[in-house]
C-alpha cells in the first residue's frame, strides 16, 4: 500500500500494489488519488502544500514532477546519488535542498500506517481480492476522518 496523508495523519489517497513494487514508481498515482473536497462550491483540492518523503522517493523524475507543479518538497538524497554527483564533479550539479526541521514531521506518515494496521484485516491481508482490500482500507480511512 502506497499512501499520502495530511499533517494530522489522516489518509488522503492510497494505491494498492503488489509487495515487490517500488515506492517511486507509484508516486504520481498516489498524488493523483488525492481529492480533498472544498467547503462550498469548487473543484476538489489536488495539490498538497508540502511533500515529505523518505529516500524511496528520491529520484530526479519525482523532484522534476514536483517542481513543475510548484509543490515544495523535503526528500533526503540516497547515498548512491550523493556519490554519483560527487563523482561527476562540477557537472554533477548542486545537491537538492533539504530542510532537516521539516523532515522531522515525516513520522506522521508512519503513524498513519500504524493506525491503519490496527485493523487486523489490513495488517494481515486477509482479503483475497484487491477490491475488497481497497474497500477495507477506505473504510478504515473514513473512520480515521470521523
Amino acid at each position: 500500500m502506497h499512501l499520502a496523508c495530511d499533517g494530522r495523519g489522516r489518509p488522503l489517497g492510497f494505491v494498492v500494489t503488489g509487495g515487490n513494487t517500488n515506492d517511486c514508481t507509484q508516486f504520481t498515482a498516489v498524488m493523483d488519488a488525492i481529492r480533498v473536497p472544498r467547503i462550498g462550491p469548487g473543484r476538489p483540492r489536488v495539490r498538497p502544500d508540502h511533500v515529505l518523503g523518505d529516500k524511496g522517493y528520491s529520484s530526479k523524475a519525482i523532484r522534476t514532477w514536483l517542481r513543475r507543479r510548484g509543490i515544495p518538497h523535503t526528500i533526503p538524497e540516497r547515498a548512491d546519488q550523493i556519490g554519483n554527483r560527487a563523482r561527476r564533479g562540477s557537472r554533477g550539479g548542486r545537491p537538492p535542498a533539504f530542510d532537516r526541521e521539516a523532515y522531522k514531521h515525516r513520522n506522521v506518515v508512519e503513524r498513519c500506517f500504524n493506525r491503519l494496521k490496527q485493523w487486523r484485516g489490513i495488517a494481515r491481508h486477509y482479503d483475497k481480492t484487491v477490491q475488497s482490500y481497497e474497500a477495507a482500507v477506505t473504510l478504515a480511512s473514513l473512520l480515521m476522518w470521523a
